[in-house]
C-alpha cells in the first residue's frame, strides 16, 4: 500500500485527484483560450493562415509577452497574437483583441467577485494571502488593483446622486446616520441616510450624504436635494429626535407629518433611569408603542409617568412626554404599516451590516472612500429590505389620502370638485 494512502487514506487519494484535476481544466482552459485568439486574429484579418487573397488588413506578427490572466478556474498562461502593419481606414488602433483586453489581469467576472469579496469583509491586504492557492500568484489580487476598482464606485456614486426621483410617488421616508472612523478628524464622519418606501411598497435609497454630527446645518441640503431632483412630498418621515433634519424638513417639506423611533426614546428614558428600573421601563415603553388604539397608548403612557415622577425621576417622565404627538402619527396610518414606521429599523438593520464591515477597515483615510464604500454596501445589502406589509394595493390607498383612525380605513379620500 503506498505510504501516502497509509498516512491520509481517502482523503490523500483524492486531494490527488483534485490536483491532477485542476491541471487539466487548467490546461484545458489554456488551449481553448489560444484557440480563441487566433480564431479572433483570423476572423480580424479575413484568412486563415498561409491563405491570400482578400482586401489586406495586415499580417501576423508572432504574439505578446505571455502574462497569466486570473479566470474562474485559475490563473492561465496566455499570449494575446499580434498583427502588424494594419490600414488606418481599417482599425485606427491597429488590431486590439476584445477578449483579453489590453493590460487586462483578470476576468472581469473575477474582478466583480473581488469587489463582492471586499464588500463582505476583507481588507485588501488579506486577498493576496487568503486567494493565492486558488489563483496563484498574480498581480490581480494586489491591494493596488482593488483600490483601482474602487475608484469606479466614484463615479457610480456620482451618478446615482444626480438620477431624478420624479418617476415615484414615496409615501413615506426614514432618515439616520452612520458614523465611521473615516478621514483625519479625531471625530468619527457621519453619513446621512435617506430611505423612501415606493408606491409599489418597495423601499429604495434615496439619499447617503457626508455630514457632521448630524447637525441642522449639514441636514439641510439633504431635503432640498430631493425636492430639487423631483422628489414629491412624502406622507410621513421616521427618523431619531437627535436629528437636525427636522427643521429642514419643515422649511422643504411642510406638510410631510413627523414619527419620531420609538427605539430611539426607550434609550433615552433609560438613560435617565438607574440601571435595576431600566428593564422594567423598556418594557413598559414598548407596550405603549404596542397599543391598539392611540387611546390605549396615552393611557399605558399616563399610568407609567406617574411611577418615575413620584420617585423623584421626573427627568424620565418628561423625556417620555417631551414632542409626544410626534411619536403617535402613526396611528393615523394603516396597521399593516405600524411595524415598519414605529422604528428606523429599516435603516438600523443595513447599519449593522456596514459597521461589521467598516470595522474590519478599521479607520480609513479618505472620508470619500467611506462614502462610496457605504454606498456600495448599502444596495448590496438593500437587496434584503422587506417590502411594506400589504403591497402596492395598500400603498395606492395612502398615497390616495384614504383616512385611517388607530389602523382602520374609515373611508376613501374625497373626490375633487368638478
Amino acid at each position: 500500500m503506498p505510504r501516502a494512502y497509509q498516512a491520509t487514506g481517502r482523503l490523500g487519494e483524492a486531494a490527488e485527484v483534485h490536483d491532477t484535476l485542476e491541471a487539466v481544466v487548467r490546461d484545458g482552459a489554456r488551449k481553448m483560450l489560444a484557440a480563441a485568439l487566433v480564431e479572433e486574429v483570423t476572423a480580424f484579418l479575413g484568412r486563415r493562415r498561409y491563405e491570400r487573397g482578400g482586401p489586406f488588413r495586415g499580417y501576423r506578427n508572432g504574439s505578446h509577452a505571455a502574462r497569466e490572466l486570473t479566470v474562474g478556474v485559475g490563473a492561465v498562461a496566455v499570449r494575446v497574437p499580434r498583427v502588424a502593419d494594419v490600414p488606418a481606414a481599417v482599425a485606427p488602433n491597429g488590431f486590439q483583441s476584445q477578449i483579453v483586453q489590453k493590460y487586462q489581469r483578470a476576468s472581469a467576472t473575477t474582478q466583480r467577485l473581488l469587489v463582492r469579496l471586499y464588500l463582505e469583509g476583507l481588507a485588501t491586504g488579506d486577498f493576496e494571502p487568503v486567494f493565492r492557492e486558488l489563483v496563484g500568484a498574480t498581480t490581480a489580487l494586489s491591494p493596488t488593483a482593488i483600490v483601482r476598482l474602487k475608484e469606479h464606485w466614484a463615479a457610480e456614486y456620482a451618478a446615482w446622486r444626480q438620477r431624478p426621483l420624479s418617476a415615484h410617488h414615496y409615501a413615506y421616508m426614514w432618515v439616520d446616520g452612520v458614523y465611521l472612523a473615516a478621514g483625519q478628524e479625531e471625530e468619527r464622519t457621519a453619513l446621512l441616510c435617506v430611505l423612501g418606501a415606493r408606491e409599489d411598497g418597495e423601499k429604495e435609497l434615496l439619499a447617503i450624504d457626508l455630514g457632521y454630527r448630524e447637525s441642522t446645518a449639514s441636514w439641510a441640503d439633504v431635503p432640498r436635494d430631493l425636492r430639487d431632483r423631483g422628489l414629491r412630498a412624502p406622507l410621513v418621515a421616521v427618523g431619531d429626535g437627535a436629528l437636525g433634519l427636522w427643521a429642514a424638513l419643515r422649511e422643504v417639506y411642510p406638510t410631510t407629518a413627523h414619527q419620531r423611533c420609538w427605539n430611539h426614546r426607550v434609550l433615552n428614558v433609560q438613560d435617565k433611569l438607574p440601571q435595576r428600573l431600566q428593564p422594567a421601563a423598556r418594557q413598559r415603553l414598548r407596550a405603549m408603542a404596542e397599543a391598539t388604539t392611540q387611546a390605549e397608548c396615552e393611557r399605558r403612557r399616563d399610568a407609567y409617568v406617574a411611577e418615575p415622577r413620584a420617585a423623584g425621576q421626573g427627568p424620565a417622565a418628561d423625556t417620555v412626554l417631551r414632542d409626544w404627538h410626534d411619536f403617535v402619527t402613526f396611528y393615523r396610518f394603516p396597521k399593516e404599516h405600524w411595524v415598519h414606521l414605529h422604528t428606523t429599523n429599516p435603516l438600523e438593520a443595513v447599519f449593522a451590516g456596514v459597521r461589521l464591515r467598516t470595522n474590519a477597515a478599521k479607520r480609513m483615510r479618505q472620508r470619500e472612500t467611506a462614502l462610496y464604500l457605504v454606498f456600495k454596501l448599502i444596495l448590496r445589502l438593500g437587496e434584503r429590505w422587506r417590502s411594506l406589509n400589504g403591497g402596492a394595493t395598500l400603498m395606492r390607498l395612502v398615497l390616495d389620502g384614504d383616512v385611517f383612525v388607530d389602523g382602520v380605513r374609515q373611508r376613501p379620500a374625497a373626490a375633487p370638485a368638478a
